[in-house]
Protein backbone atom coordinates (compact mmCIF):
# COMPACT_ATOMS: atom_id res chain seq x y z
CA UNK A 1 0.00 0.00 0.00
CA UNK A 2 0.89 3.62 -0.91
CA UNK A 3 2.63 5.46 1.84
CA UNK A 4 2.18 9.30 1.72
CA UNK A 5 3.29 12.28 4.00
CA UNK A 6 0.84 14.92 4.24
CA UNK A 7 1.64 18.32 5.27
CA UNK A 8 -2.14 19.36 6.91
CA UNK A 9 -1.76 22.50 9.16
CA UNK A 10 -5.29 22.64 9.45
CA UNK A 11 -7.38 19.73 10.67
CA UNK A 12 -9.83 19.24 12.60
CA UNK A 13 -13.51 16.71 12.35
CA UNK A 14 -15.97 19.11 13.72
CA UNK A 15 -15.26 22.41 11.80
CA UNK A 16 -16.04 23.56 8.08
CA UNK A 17 -13.23 25.85 6.02
CA UNK A 18 -10.15 24.69 6.02
CA UNK A 19 -10.14 22.52 9.48
CA UNK A 20 -13.09 20.27 8.22
CA UNK A 21 -11.56 19.90 4.15
CA UNK A 22 -8.20 18.78 6.19
CA UNK A 23 -9.93 15.89 8.22
CA UNK A 24 -12.14 14.82 5.73
CA UNK A 25 -9.20 14.57 2.80
CA UNK A 26 -7.19 12.82 5.16
CA UNK A 27 -9.83 9.89 6.40
CA UNK A 28 -10.93 9.35 2.66
CA UNK A 29 -7.61 9.14 1.51
CA UNK A 30 -6.76 6.44 4.02
CA UNK A 31 -8.87 3.78 2.59
CA UNK A 32 -6.47 3.83 -0.58
CA UNK A 33 -3.47 4.20 1.52
CA UNK A 34 -1.50 4.97 4.51
CA UNK A 35 -0.76 8.28 5.57
CA UNK A 36 1.82 10.07 7.96
CA UNK A 37 -0.10 13.86 8.75
CA UNK A 38 1.85 16.69 10.39
CA UNK A 39 -0.75 19.17 11.79
CA UNK A 40 -0.69 22.02 14.03
CA UNK A 41 -2.38 20.96 17.72
CA UNK A 42 -4.88 22.93 18.58
CA UNK A 43 -7.62 19.79 17.79
CA UNK A 44 -5.45 17.43 18.87
CA UNK A 45 -8.72 16.27 21.22
CA UNK A 46 -11.02 16.08 18.46
CA UNK A 47 -8.77 14.15 16.23
CA UNK A 48 -8.05 11.50 18.61
CA UNK A 49 -11.48 10.75 19.58
CA UNK A 50 -13.02 10.54 16.04
CA UNK A 51 -9.90 9.21 15.08
CA UNK A 52 -10.70 5.36 16.91
CA UNK A 53 -14.43 5.40 15.60
CA UNK A 54 -12.94 5.10 11.87
CA UNK A 55 -11.80 1.89 10.54
CA UNK A 56 -9.44 2.81 8.52
CA UNK A 57 -7.88 4.13 11.53
CA UNK A 58 -4.83 2.03 11.31
CA UNK A 59 -3.76 3.96 8.31
CA UNK A 60 -3.40 7.16 9.81
CA UNK A 61 -0.62 8.46 12.34
CA UNK A 62 -0.68 12.13 13.21
CA UNK A 63 2.53 14.41 14.34
CA UNK A 64 1.49 17.36 16.37
CA UNK A 65 3.46 20.48 16.40
CA UNK A 66 1.45 22.82 18.30
CA UNK A 67 1.97 27.21 18.48
CA UNK A 68 1.40 29.35 20.76
CA UNK A 69 -3.13 30.85 21.27
CA UNK A 70 -2.02 34.11 20.09
CA UNK A 71 -0.91 32.70 16.62
CA UNK A 72 -4.25 30.86 16.82
CA UNK A 73 -5.92 34.05 17.06
CA UNK A 74 -4.09 35.57 14.20
CA UNK A 75 -4.88 32.53 12.24
CA UNK A 76 -8.23 32.57 12.33
CA UNK A 77 -8.62 36.13 12.14
CA UNK A 78 -8.69 36.42 8.30
CA UNK A 79 -6.56 39.60 6.84
CA UNK A 80 -4.15 39.21 9.92
CA UNK A 81 -0.70 39.31 7.37
CA UNK A 82 1.00 38.59 10.95
CA UNK A 83 0.46 35.07 10.96
CA UNK A 84 2.63 34.24 8.42
CA UNK A 85 5.34 35.02 9.97
CA UNK A 86 4.69 32.46 12.77
CA UNK A 87 3.31 30.19 9.77
CA UNK A 88 6.67 30.03 8.04
CA UNK A 89 7.95 28.79 11.43
CA UNK A 90 5.97 26.46 11.75
CA UNK A 91 6.76 25.12 8.85
CA UNK A 92 10.73 24.73 9.32
CA UNK A 93 9.48 23.01 12.43
CA UNK A 94 7.42 20.56 9.85
CA UNK A 95 10.47 19.85 7.47
CA UNK A 96 12.56 19.09 10.37
CA UNK A 97 9.72 16.31 11.47
CA UNK A 98 9.17 15.03 8.40
CA UNK A 99 12.82 14.35 7.42
CA UNK A 100 12.67 12.79 10.77
CA UNK A 101 9.35 10.83 9.46
CA UNK A 102 11.20 9.84 6.41
CA UNK A 103 13.98 8.08 8.35
CA UNK A 104 11.67 6.17 10.51
CA UNK A 105 9.12 5.08 7.83
CA UNK A 106 9.08 4.27 4.15
CA UNK A 107 7.73 7.30 2.08
CA UNK A 108 6.42 7.15 -1.50
CA UNK A 109 4.99 10.56 -1.77
CA UNK A 110 4.57 13.71 -0.31
CA UNK A 111 1.38 15.95 -0.33
CA UNK A 112 1.24 19.77 0.95
CA UNK A 113 -2.27 19.67 1.40
CA UNK A 114 -3.51 22.66 3.77
CA UNK A 115 -3.60 25.54 4.33
CA UNK A 116 -4.88 26.08 0.52
CA UNK A 117 -3.65 29.93 -0.36
CA UNK A 118 -0.92 29.92 -2.82
CA UNK A 119 1.45 32.79 -0.71
CA UNK A 120 3.02 29.41 1.44
CA UNK A 121 3.44 26.52 0.04
CA UNK A 122 5.67 24.82 3.26
CA UNK A 123 9.04 23.52 2.87
CA UNK A 124 8.53 20.14 1.79
CA UNK A 125 9.16 20.60 -1.34
CA UNK A 126 13.11 20.67 -0.20
CA UNK A 127 13.27 16.94 0.20
CA UNK A 128 14.81 15.84 -2.64
CA UNK A 129 14.33 11.93 -3.66
CA UNK A 130 10.49 11.39 -3.48
CA UNK A 131 7.72 13.10 -5.68
CA UNK A 132 5.47 15.67 -4.38
CA UNK A 133 1.93 16.92 -4.87
CA UNK A 134 1.02 20.58 -4.03
CA UNK A 135 -2.75 21.37 -3.92
CA UNK A 136 -5.63 22.07 -3.92
CA UNK A 137 -3.99 25.66 -4.50
CA UNK A 138 -6.39 28.45 -4.04
CA UNK A 139 -6.24 32.35 -3.87
CA UNK A 140 -4.79 33.60 -6.75
CA UNK A 141 -7.70 34.88 -8.28
CA UNK A 142 -7.93 38.93 -7.53
CA UNK A 143 -10.84 40.64 -5.90
CA UNK A 144 -12.54 43.08 -7.97
CA UNK A 145 -12.23 46.26 -6.45
CA UNK A 146 -15.78 47.95 -7.73
CA UNK A 147 -17.65 45.89 -5.17
CA UNK A 148 -15.37 46.94 -1.94
CA UNK A 149 -16.28 50.96 -2.43
CA UNK A 150 -19.73 49.68 -0.44
CA UNK A 151 -17.40 49.24 2.80
CA UNK A 152 -15.67 52.42 2.28
CA UNK A 153 -12.49 54.15 0.52
CA UNK A 154 -10.46 52.52 3.23
CA UNK A 155 -11.54 49.06 2.46
CA UNK A 156 -11.64 49.92 -1.62
CA UNK A 157 -7.78 51.38 -1.27
CA UNK A 158 -6.72 47.76 0.69
CA UNK A 159 -8.29 46.03 -1.63
CA UNK A 160 -6.54 47.69 -4.95
CA UNK A 161 -3.35 47.31 -2.57
CA UNK A 162 -3.81 44.00 -1.89
CA UNK A 163 -4.66 42.78 -5.69
CA UNK A 164 -1.39 44.32 -6.72
CA UNK A 165 0.36 42.39 -3.85
CA UNK A 166 -1.31 39.68 -4.52
CA UNK A 167 -0.49 39.08 -8.73
CA UNK A 168 3.48 39.87 -7.75
CA UNK A 169 3.60 37.08 -5.41
CA UNK A 170 2.00 34.54 -7.58
CA UNK A 171 4.20 35.07 -10.44
CA UNK A 172 6.99 35.85 -8.28
CA UNK A 173 7.62 34.79 -4.52
CA UNK A 174 10.37 32.62 -4.22
CA UNK A 175 9.01 29.51 -2.63
CA UNK A 176 5.48 29.70 -4.86
CA UNK A 177 8.45 28.90 -7.71
CA UNK A 178 10.22 26.56 -6.12
CA UNK A 179 7.27 24.62 -5.30
CA UNK A 180 5.98 24.45 -8.37
CA UNK A 181 9.09 23.45 -10.07
CA UNK A 182 9.06 21.00 -7.82
CA UNK A 183 5.51 19.53 -8.53
CA UNK A 184 5.34 16.38 -10.22
CA UNK A 185 1.47 17.59 -10.27
CA UNK A 186 -0.23 20.74 -9.24
CA UNK A 187 -4.00 20.08 -8.20
CA UNK A 188 -5.86 23.91 -8.40
CA UNK A 189 -8.85 24.05 -5.72
CA UNK A 190 -11.07 26.36 -8.78
CA UNK A 191 -10.31 26.76 -12.51
CA UNK A 192 -8.42 30.77 -12.67
CA UNK A 193 -6.29 29.21 -10.34
CA UNK A 194 -5.78 26.56 -12.74
CA UNK A 195 -5.43 29.16 -15.44
CA UNK A 196 -2.76 31.56 -13.37
CA UNK A 197 -0.36 28.55 -12.79
CA UNK A 198 -0.51 27.88 -16.16
CA UNK A 199 -0.25 31.23 -17.64
CA UNK A 200 2.36 32.25 -15.32
CA UNK A 201 4.30 28.95 -15.37
CA UNK A 202 3.08 27.08 -18.06
CA UNK A 203 2.53 23.92 -16.20
CA UNK A 204 -0.61 21.94 -16.39
CA UNK A 205 -2.54 21.81 -13.17
CA UNK A 206 -5.97 19.75 -12.37
CA UNK A 207 -8.86 21.43 -10.73
CA UNK A 208 -10.06 19.29 -8.16
CA UNK A 209 -12.30 21.41 -5.67
CA UNK A 210 -11.13 21.84 -2.30
CA UNK A 211 -14.08 20.84 -0.09
CA UNK A 212 -16.68 18.12 -0.41
CA UNK A 213 -19.95 16.69 0.84
CA UNK A 214 -21.78 13.36 1.71
CA UNK A 215 -24.17 12.10 -0.38
CA UNK A 216 -28.17 12.87 0.51
CA UNK A 217 -29.98 11.08 -1.80
CA UNK A 218 -32.86 11.42 0.59
CA UNK A 219 -35.15 13.62 -1.85
CA UNK A 220 -37.34 16.48 -1.99
CA UNK A 221 -37.04 19.51 0.55
CA UNK A 222 -40.04 21.14 1.98
CA UNK A 223 -41.05 23.97 -0.63
CA UNK A 224 -43.36 27.04 0.01
CA UNK A 225 -46.50 27.54 -2.07
CA UNK A 226 -47.14 30.60 -3.99
CA UNK A 227 -47.21 33.53 -1.22
CA UNK A 228 -44.28 32.49 0.48
CA UNK A 229 -40.71 32.70 -0.60
CA UNK A 230 -37.99 31.94 1.81
CA UNK A 231 -34.55 33.29 0.38
CA UNK A 232 -31.58 32.28 2.83
CA UNK A 233 -28.12 34.25 2.87
CA UNK A 234 -25.12 32.88 5.34
CA UNK A 235 -21.71 34.25 6.27
CA UNK A 236 -19.82 36.79 7.74
CA UNK A 237 -19.97 40.87 7.83
CA UNK A 238 -16.88 41.01 5.72
CA UNK A 239 -17.34 43.04 2.53
CA UNK A 240 -16.43 40.10 0.76
CA UNK A 241 -19.56 37.86 1.43
CA UNK A 242 -21.68 40.79 -0.38
CA UNK A 243 -24.37 41.32 2.29
CA UNK A 244 -24.60 45.02 1.70
CA UNK A 245 -25.43 43.74 -1.86
CA UNK A 246 -27.95 41.12 -0.94
CA UNK A 247 -29.94 43.93 0.68
CA UNK A 248 -29.83 46.28 -1.84
CA UNK A 249 -31.20 43.55 -3.84
CA UNK A 250 -34.35 43.20 -2.05
CA UNK A 251 -35.32 46.73 -2.51
CA UNK A 252 -35.93 45.50 -6.06
CA UNK A 253 -38.12 43.20 -5.18
CA UNK A 254 -40.66 45.30 -2.98
CA UNK A 255 -43.34 43.87 -5.43
CA UNK A 256 -43.14 39.73 -4.94
CA UNK A 257 -45.07 39.52 -1.44
CA UNK A 258 -44.54 37.36 0.93
CA UNK A 259 -40.44 37.07 -0.27
CA UNK A 260 -37.94 37.29 3.13
CA UNK A 261 -34.71 37.15 2.89
CA UNK A 262 -33.09 34.90 6.29
CA UNK A 263 -29.84 35.99 7.21
CA UNK A 264 -26.97 33.96 9.26
CA UNK A 265 -24.05 34.10 10.80
CA UNK A 266 -24.16 38.48 11.28
CA UNK A 267 -24.56 39.42 15.02
CA UNK A 268 -27.66 42.63 14.16
CA UNK A 269 -26.83 44.09 17.21
CA UNK A 270 -23.25 44.47 16.73
CA UNK A 271 -21.75 44.53 13.25
CA UNK A 272 -25.12 43.70 11.42
CA UNK A 273 -26.42 47.32 12.56
CA UNK A 274 -25.15 48.98 9.23
CA UNK A 275 -27.29 46.01 7.31
CA UNK A 276 -29.84 46.98 9.49
CA UNK A 277 -29.62 50.53 8.91
CA UNK A 278 -29.52 49.80 4.97
CA UNK A 279 -32.56 47.73 5.17
CA UNK A 280 -34.25 50.95 6.84
CA UNK A 281 -33.45 53.32 4.50
CA UNK A 282 -34.12 51.45 1.89
CA UNK A 283 -37.96 50.11 3.37
CA UNK A 284 -37.44 46.78 3.33
CA UNK A 285 -36.78 45.75 7.13
CA UNK A 286 -39.84 43.93 6.69
CA UNK A 287 -38.20 41.08 4.23
CA UNK A 288 -34.90 40.85 6.35
CA UNK A 289 -35.28 38.54 9.06
CA UNK A 290 -32.00 38.59 11.23
CA UNK A 291 -31.17 35.22 12.94
CA UNK A 292 -27.42 36.11 14.46
CA UNK A 293 -25.17 33.44 15.00
CA UNK A 294 -26.60 30.33 14.62
CA UNK A 295 -25.59 26.47 15.12
CA UNK A 296 -24.58 24.32 11.53
CA UNK A 297 -27.14 21.83 12.50
CA UNK A 298 -30.09 24.40 12.41
CA UNK A 299 -28.14 26.44 9.50
CA UNK A 300 -28.98 22.64 7.69
CA UNK A 301 -31.77 22.51 9.10
CA UNK A 302 -32.73 26.27 7.68
CA UNK A 303 -31.60 24.98 3.75
CA UNK A 304 -34.47 21.79 3.82
CA UNK A 305 -36.94 24.65 4.32
CA UNK A 306 -35.99 27.60 2.26
CA UNK A 307 -36.63 27.88 -1.43
CA UNK A 308 -33.31 29.26 -2.88
CA UNK A 309 -29.70 29.86 -1.63
CA UNK A 310 -28.75 33.46 -2.25
CA UNK A 311 -24.56 33.24 -2.13
CA UNK A 312 -23.02 37.04 -2.97
CA UNK A 313 -19.74 36.04 -2.13
CA UNK A 314 -16.90 37.78 -4.54
CA UNK A 315 -14.27 35.86 -3.52
CA UNK A 316 -14.19 32.19 -2.33
CA UNK A 317 -11.95 29.07 -3.04
CA UNK A 318 -15.53 26.60 -2.74
CA UNK A 319 -17.25 27.41 0.05
CA UNK A 320 -18.39 24.59 2.80
CA UNK A 321 -21.35 26.51 3.26
CA UNK A 322 -22.30 26.37 -0.61
CA UNK A 323 -21.51 22.56 -0.53
CA UNK A 324 -23.27 22.02 2.15
CA UNK A 325 -26.46 23.71 0.28
CA UNK A 326 -26.05 21.44 -2.66
CA UNK A 327 -26.19 18.34 -0.40
CA UNK A 328 -29.34 19.69 1.24
CA UNK A 329 -30.76 19.90 -2.05
CA UNK A 330 -31.85 24.03 -2.22
CA UNK A 331 -30.53 25.94 -5.38
CA UNK A 332 -28.07 28.11 -5.59
CA UNK A 333 -27.53 31.82 -6.77
CA UNK A 334 -24.21 33.30 -6.98
CA UNK A 335 -21.79 35.11 -9.13
CA UNK A 336 -20.19 33.39 -11.87
CA UNK A 337 -16.41 32.85 -10.62
CA UNK A 338 -14.09 31.30 -8.35
CA UNK A 339 -15.62 27.82 -6.98
CA UNK A 340 -19.26 28.60 -6.99
CA UNK A 341 -18.54 29.34 -10.90
CA UNK A 342 -17.33 25.61 -11.09
CA UNK A 343 -20.00 23.41 -9.08
CA UNK A 344 -22.81 25.45 -10.09
CA UNK A 345 -24.43 25.42 -13.09
CA UNK A 346 -28.31 25.76 -14.59
CA UNK A 347 -29.41 22.10 -13.34
CA UNK A 348 -28.75 23.02 -9.66
CA UNK A 349 -29.20 27.30 -9.89
CA UNK A 350 -27.93 30.57 -11.72
CA UNK A 351 -25.02 32.22 -11.84
CA UNK A 352 -25.35 35.86 -12.72
CA UNK A 353 -21.24 38.09 -14.23
CA UNK A 354 -19.26 39.59 -11.89
CA UNK A 355 -19.50 43.31 -13.38
CA UNK A 356 -20.78 46.12 -10.78
CA UNK A 357 -22.46 46.49 -7.62
CA UNK A 358 -25.59 48.32 -9.51
CA UNK A 359 -25.94 45.74 -12.25
CA UNK A 360 -25.19 42.77 -9.99
CA UNK A 361 -28.37 44.12 -7.72
CA UNK A 362 -30.42 44.06 -11.29
CA UNK A 363 -29.06 40.74 -12.16
CA UNK A 364 -29.76 38.90 -9.29
CA UNK A 365 -33.28 40.92 -8.58
CA UNK A 366 -34.25 39.39 -12.09
CA UNK A 367 -33.27 35.68 -11.39
CA UNK A 368 -35.02 35.97 -7.69
CA UNK A 369 -38.02 37.52 -9.66
CA UNK A 370 -38.32 34.64 -12.21
CA UNK A 371 -38.04 31.92 -9.45
CA UNK A 372 -40.51 33.46 -7.31
CA UNK A 373 -43.27 33.48 -10.34
CA UNK A 374 -42.03 30.06 -11.44
CA UNK A 375 -41.21 27.66 -8.51
CA UNK A 376 -41.92 24.56 -10.50
CA UNK A 377 -38.57 25.05 -12.10
CA UNK A 378 -36.83 25.16 -8.48
CA UNK A 379 -38.64 21.81 -8.00
CA UNK A 380 -37.70 20.58 -11.47
CA UNK A 381 -33.75 21.19 -10.25
CA UNK A 382 -34.20 18.26 -7.37
CA UNK A 383 -33.18 15.29 -9.24
CA UNK A 384 -30.49 17.16 -11.26
CA UNK A 385 -28.68 17.11 -7.03
CA UNK A 386 -27.77 13.39 -7.12
CA UNK A 387 -25.43 14.21 -9.74
CA UNK A 388 -24.00 16.82 -8.44
CA UNK A 389 -23.48 15.29 -4.82
CA UNK A 390 -21.91 12.72 -6.45
CA UNK A 391 -19.28 14.85 -7.96
CA UNK A 392 -18.53 16.37 -5.06
CA UNK A 393 -18.71 13.27 -2.78
CA UNK A 394 -15.40 12.75 -0.21
CA UNK A 395 -14.95 9.24 -1.93
CA UNK A 396 -14.79 10.08 -5.20
CA UNK A 397 -12.49 13.09 -4.69
CA UNK A 398 -9.67 10.85 -2.66
CA UNK A 399 -10.28 7.81 -5.49
CA UNK A 400 -9.24 10.93 -7.87
CA UNK A 401 -6.40 11.92 -5.54
CA UNK A 402 -4.98 8.54 -4.90
CA UNK A 403 -5.40 7.95 -8.69
CA UNK A 404 -3.02 11.04 -9.24
CA UNK A 405 -0.57 9.19 -6.44
CA UNK A 406 -0.67 5.80 -8.39
CA UNK A 407 0.01 7.26 -11.96
CA UNK A 408 3.03 9.59 -10.38
CA UNK A 409 4.47 6.46 -8.76
CA UNK A 410 3.87 4.21 -12.09
CA UNK A 411 5.18 7.21 -14.10
CA UNK A 412 8.25 6.90 -11.72
CA UNK A 413 8.91 3.01 -11.88
CA UNK A 414 9.31 3.08 -15.81
CA UNK A 415 11.46 6.41 -15.95
CA UNK A 416 15.05 5.65 -16.65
Amino acid sequence: MMQILINAYAVNPDWGSEPGMGWNWVIHLARHCKVQVITEGEWRENIERELVRLPQAGNIVFHYLSVPEKVRRMCWNQGDWRFYYHYRKWQKRALCLARQIMKDNRIDLIHQLNMIGFREPGLLWKIKGVPYVWGPVGGMENVPAVYARCAGWRQYIFVRVKNAINSFQSRWQPHVRRAVARSSVLVAAVEGVKNRIEEVYGKQAVVINETGCRLNLSGRRILHEKGKFSLLWVGKADFRKQLHLAVSTLALLKDCEGLRLHICGVNPSEEGRRFIKQAENLGVSHMCIWHGIVPNAEILSMMRQSDLFFFTSIMEATSTVLVEALMNRLPVLCFDTCGMGTIVDETVGRKIPLTRPGQSARDFAERIRFFFHHRQVLRDMDEAFDARQRELDWNRKAERMSGIYREILKDRQHRP
